[in-house]
């Protein structure tokens, strides 16, 4: 049997390799610790916001309220221990970023309800149009590698593969507020997804 057919990221029929888990947002009253989680903002009936890193949440009077930070800022003050704004969102507001579980399968409908961010399926990256700035997730071995960012286009590899120029998340903001452009490394576009 070949390695092909025993592949777990595979379809059933072992030709084309599967998708990482869809991203499905979980309301943060519901999870105890959000230090660190990616999260969505929004009004249920008006839209979401995205790109955005919590904080754990703090009580004023009865309110519960999350501070809430753009990714870019919320990876300065971790790496550079500086101080930054986080608007504070009332709990009700704020929706976790999951992942879902490998064997349960994400409904995923173009037609969605406004009542909280839907589900989000990965996109092979063939399929994707531009991809520098994006969000990656690769297929290394037998895991997903996640919190990667596409720092170049599709382009033809040294060895002939096609490729995407691939950074950590964490390198890609350093880049926007230092200047000293990322490390990157070439991945083949057969293994990467946009999440």
């Amino acid at each position: 049997m070949s390695a092909q057919w025993s592949d777990p990221f595979a379809d059933a029929a072992g030709w084309v390799p599967r998708p990482p888990p869809a991203i499905v947002p979980r309301p943060a009253a519901a999870q105890r610790s959000l230090r660190g989680w990616r999260v969505l903002t929004g009004v249920p009936g008006h839209g979401w916001r995205g790109d955005l890193r919590a904080d754990n949440a703090v009580v004023q009077g009865s309110r519960t309220l999350v501070p809430v930070l753009p990714e870019a800022e919320w990876y300065r003050a971790e790496t550079d221990r500086v101080e930054v704004f986080a608007p504070l969102v009332p709990v009700e507001r704020v929706w976790v970023e999951t992942v879902a579980a490998a064997d349960t399968p994400t409904p995923i409908s173009r037609l969605v309800s406004l009542d909280q961010p839907p589900p989000r399926a990965p996109v092979p990256v063939l399929d994707a149009g531009t991809v520098a700035g994006r969000r990656l997730a690769w297929r290394h071995e037998d895991r997903f590698v996640r919190d990667l960012r596409a720092v170049s286009e599709i382009h033809d590899g040294t060895e002939g593969e096609v490729c995407v120029r691939v950074a950590a998340e964490l390198d890609w903001y350093r880049w926007a507020w230092s200047g000293a452009p990322p490390k990157t490394r070439a991945l083949a576009v057969s293994t990467l997804w946009l999440e």
